[in-house]
């Protein structure tokens, strides 16, 4: 599993886009040239009578190879004739064949069975596109997250001061971002609302699929709400969700707690928390709950699959949204 169905249907219409981009330039210079060179559509129509002749010679018996060495050496004299006209005109040799974006794969997508590195630059492309529309957020980075919006005083009396604590966070996830792989730990990222937890999910996430990983990102509500309606048969959509949030390579679950709160959706969270654990699939949650406020909203074993094989990470200080509109 790597990337939504919506990026990998993007990529292929971007992919055949570009297929039928480059033959029909090549079909306008081939006739803008045949304008110039009439000859040039006889020529073309004989090696496509050879081409047909040789399949028809298969069958011919001990004489097949005769004909074929003929039919070759014919072909070979009239691409000399088009190159002919080629250097007349002063152009290229490759004039009249088809430029593909990309020349490894022909635009399209593979090369010898395998995924083609231009496809996946689009996979990282879309997917990113996707990431960000999704968000609340333009594109968050790490070198666009200051510490200058967190106060310089020790936290409740600690030593640690609440810039200090979020150098610390701000330390750990550029880190974790640059060591990501699918064995990755699940991060618990928690805090009051405002104070970069969202920000610092997508930095990690923009790493991630910069490295060709398929990362899954959503809030709690508008998650569990598509599966709900896919459960019982509310929405239109074909795509199971359900196996793209339990298989994806990263998965962040932002606003966690801002969900509507069923039987149905605990049993849901339980169900996605648990089984990416199992895999050993990397998750994020966001969540303005505190550690105590998990453990009352949901069941003890959503809590205790939480708190105990998460990295916690406590945010603090005041609301960055607040303290850049009075400013």
């Amino acid at each position: 599993m790597a990337y939504s169905e919506t990026v990998y249907e993007k990529a292929k219409e971007e992919l055949d886009r570009r297929r039928r981009k480059a033959e029909t330039d090549q079909q306008e210079r081939n006739s803008e040239l045949a304008l110039r060179f009439p000859e040039l559509r006889e020529l073309e129509r004989e090696m496509a009578r050879a081409g047909y002749e040789i399949v028809k010679a298969i069958g011919m018996g001990a004489d097949a190879a005769a004909f074929i060495e003929k039919l070759k050496q014919r072909n070979l004299e009239v691409q000399a004739d088009i190159k002919c006209i080629l250097k007349t005109a002063n152009l290229p040799l490759d004039y009249l064949e088809p430029h593909y974006t990309c020349e490894k794969c022909e635009d399209s997508g593979t090369v010898d069975g395998r995924i083609c590195s231009c496809y996946k630059e689009l996979l990282r492309k879309f997917a990113v596109e996707e990431l960000c529309k999704t968000s609340s957020l333009k594109p968050s980075t790490f070198e666009d997250f200051s510490l200058d919006y967190y106060p310089d005083q020790p936290i409740n009396g600690d030593k640690t001061t609440i810039r200090r604590q979020m150098g610390y966070i701000l330390d750990y996830c550029k880190k974790y971002a640059e060591d990501f792989d699918r064995d990755s730990v699940s991060l618990l990222m928690y805090g009051e609302t405002g104070l970069g937890k969202t920000h610092l999910s997508l930095a990690i996430a923009r790493e991630a699929i910069a490295k060709g990983y398929g990362v899954v990102y959503g809030s709690a509500h508008n998650l569990l709400s598509q599966l709900e309606s896919e459960r019982f048969g509310r929405s239109k959509e074909t795509q199971d969700s359900e196996k793209t949030l339990l298989e994806c390579d990263l998965l962040i679950f932002d606003d966690l707690g801002t969900e509507f709160s069923t039987q149905f959706t605990v049993a849901a969270i339980y169900n996605i928390i648990n089984t990416r654990l199992i895999s050993g699939l990397p998750t994020i949650i966001n969540t303005n709950l505190s550690i105590s406020e998990l453990e009352s909203k949901y069941s003890p074993r959503v809590a205790s699959r939480i708190i105990g094989d998460y990295q916690l990470l406590r945010f603090c200080g005041r609301d960055i949204r607040q303290i850049k509109r009075n400013s």
